[in-house]
């Protein structure tokens, strides 16, 4: 289990170039089991959750040519769908969450998909029942195996194309249900459908596939399923929740560095939000410029006077992957924020360890938090702590890095799941940090 050393209260300077969407690698990567032809997917971020999907689908059958770093082609055209059954697959399945999105293009090309209960961030319920309910009312037939947490769904008469309302608008279940509605026959609507960028970019991968996708961009959803898909070629977007994180790093940190190549037009809400927060950047190009924040920002109240309420929304409002960057940034700034986490019970659980480095927090509760600034005026103080999952994990090393003295952090493998080489991109900035095994 690795560590990073931080020495921080050092500014930074310099360019950054974020890596590929790891979010949109999980769902464009097991897509590439609804046809027996090549797929060349390039911009494929080199983290620990991707690889190991990529490693799954190596163990599934599929022939994997990796061109270059970041760049492979797939085959699925000699799939063994014994492994599903194997007790290899039980447990190499359980260890990644994007891996029940595997089910959906397997349902629909073989008639059949299993997979383990997956894993991923302890952040608390993250329920499957979205992703079982569409398949259902394509026509699956669905078991579930309580002793060994093991799923499946059968079709082996094919899907039938159906209209479903989801009961929430989630990213992977939409992903999943429309992987599977591709091959279904007839029509499928799908209302309530998440519409974020990396949606859409799977949508546009399945159109170059040759799959017939209307209302891509929006909340409805219409699939006219066909007999078979062809190969594409395919460019994963610049991951998000990276450029987000950098821009927290930058004004965290009192840094002037610039993000290349962010693709503006997918960034959403996320430059309104940090901009919520005081911090200024500027659109260059197809680049973020952050200026160094040598006098602080300070956090816009409401019209009325009121305190900032910060909160996660399904897209186009701010993805919850953000708000614990938010919340660490905020607690440098000028004024306060209330933080409002509605998904998940268990992700603002760190704000103990921001508490110990001297930070001003009141956990309200298992989704909100009140944060009051320090405005620069006292430093957070370096110590010793462990990373509990990805996003609180990056925040944490934010955190490290604006610190007086030298942090440890422990458990870096939960970092590594989603950012690439980022003790090394640091160093380029001019971090002091060292990775220790």
């Amino acid at each position: 289990m690795g560590t990073f050393k931080i020495e921080g209260g050092i500014p930074l300077q310099g360019e950054v170039q974020p890596q590929g969407a790891k979010n949109e690698a999980l769902q464009v990567l097991c897509a590439v089991l609804l046809t027996s032809e090549k797929v060349t997917i390039s911009n494929i971020p080199d983290i620990i959750d991707v690889n190991k999907l990529i490693t799954l689908l190596g163990n599934l059958g599929v022939k994997i040519e990796k061109l270059d770093r970041n760049t492979y082609t797939f085959q699925a055209d000699n799939v063994d769908l014994d492994y599903l059954k194997s007790d290899a697959f039980r447990e190499e399945g359980k260890s990644l969450r994007g891996s029940i999105m595997i089910v959906g293009p397997l349902l629909a090309r073989f008639g059949q998909g299993y997979i383990p209960k997956p894993g991923g961030d302890k952040i608390g319920r993250r329920r499957l029942d979205t992703h079982f309910d569409g398949f259902i009312n394509l026509g699956a037939t669905f078991r579930y195996n309580r002793e060994e947490y093991f799923y499946g769904v059968e079709a082996p008469n094919g899907l039938k194309g159906a209209y479903m309302l989801l009961d929430e608008a989630s990213v992977t279940g939409t992903a999943n249900i429309l992987m599977a509605a591709v091959l279904a026959e007839g029509t499928t609507t799908i209302y309530n459908a998440a519409c974020e960028p990396y949606i859409q970019q799977l949508c546009d991968m399945l159109v170059a596939m040759g799959a017939n996708i209307s209302g891509i961009g929006s909340n409805l959803l219409v699939i006219n399923g066909v007999q078979e898909l062809r190969g594409c070629e395919h460019r994963i977007l610049p991951d998000m929740i990276e450029i987000g994180s950098w821009i927290g790093l930058a004004a965290m940190t009192r840094s002037e560095i610039t993000i290349k190549n962010v693709s503006w037009d997918s960034l959403g809400i996320i430059p309104t939000a940090f901009g919520k927060l005081g911090i200024r950047m500027e659109k260059r190009n197809d680049d973020i410029y952050i200026p160094a924040h040598t006098n602080g920002y300070e956090i816009q109240n409401y019209i009325d006077g009121s305190i900032l309420t910060m909160a996660d929304a399904p897209w186009p409002g701010l993805t919850p992957d953000l708000l614990s960057i938010i919340l660490v940034v905020a607690t440098q700034a000028r004024g306060e924020v209330l933080i409002h986490q509605k998904m998940f019970e268990s992700r603002l659980f760190f704000v103990d360890k921001l508490i110990d480095m001297g930070a001003k927090i009141i956990l309200c509760d298992p989704h909100r938090a009140v944060i009051i600034g320090h405005d620069f005026k006292s430093q957070l103080k370096a110590t010793k702590m462990t990373s509990p999952d990805i996003r609180a994990g990056i925040s944490l090393l934010i955190a490290a890095l604006s610190a007086k003295g030298i942090s440890v952090i422990q458990n870096i493998d939960q970092i590594d799941r989603g950012y690439e080489d980022i003790d090394i991109r640091l160093k380029a900035l001019g971090a002091k940090i060292e990775r220790v095994d």
